[in-house]
């Protein structure tokens, strides 16, 4: 150890190199564009700046703006809400609550850090394309309906660990990818095909960070 930190001090490195990415992790929802749809829907996708957030208000308590809906709505009708849904889909050993949809247990292989997480109050629901950023990038113009069944697209939800997910909180992928590098790819192909399918515009810092995400890809 003496003669690492020897060599170290005498070629002025900071620091050792950084372990290699993990294998890839390809898991993403049904709909997903495969990576070389989603490397030419990214290519014809709006490029501009980020609008405003006047007007984003998110919060549906006490008579608040709620401009996206209540969340988790059920927008497909079948009784289920959104969250239960994804839970169901994302997560492992699966217990659901008595007579009801809604999951009460399982196990979730978090995407985002490679790390497993047990217990569902550990879990939250990820928007992959934050709301707000679908506000700045062209929902502020929406009505009210397209909003609430964008917000409930069941494509740009992804069950991951609390932790991770507040702190990506409203980051784009310019500012916040996910720690776990294998997921890169799948983290990208999710984003663009949310973005394409409603036809938001991207930053060019975020379309760039976008395309690195897909040169991950196999």
């Amino acid at each position: 150890m003496r003669w690492l930190l020897l060599i170290i001090l005498l070629t002025g490195c900071s620091a050792l190199p950084l372990a290699p990415p993990g294998p890839q992790v390809d898991r993403v929802p049904a709909g997903t564009l495969d990576a070389v749809t989603a490397r030419t829907s990214l290519a014809a996708l709006p490029v501009a700046a980020p609008g405003r957030l006047d007007g984003y208000v998110r919060d549906c308590s006490d008579g608040k703006a709620c401009v996206f809906g209540q969340p988790w709505f059920d927008t497909d009708g079948d009784g289920c809400d959104q969250r239960s849904q994804v839970l169901a889909r994302d997560l492992t050993e699966v217990e659901r609550k008595p007579g009801r949809c809604g999951v009460q247990a399982g196990n979730l292989d978090d995407p985002y850090t490679g790390t497993r997480v047990s217990g569902t109050s550990k879990i939250q629901i990820d928007h992959v394309v934050p709301l707000a950023e679908m506000w700045r990038s062209g929902a502020a113009a929406w009505a009210p309906e397209q909003r609430l069944a964008a917000a409930n697209d069941l494509r740009n939800l992804v069950a991951v660990s609390g932790k991770v997910n507040q702190s990506k909180s409203d980051k784009t992928p310019d500012e916040w990818m996910p720690p776990n590098a294998g997921y890169a790819c799948s983290y990208g192909r999710i984003y663009v095909t949310v973005k394409a399918a409603y036809a938001l515009s991207v930053a060019p810092a975020e379309r760039a960070a976008l395309e690195q995400a897909l040169t991950t890809c196999g």
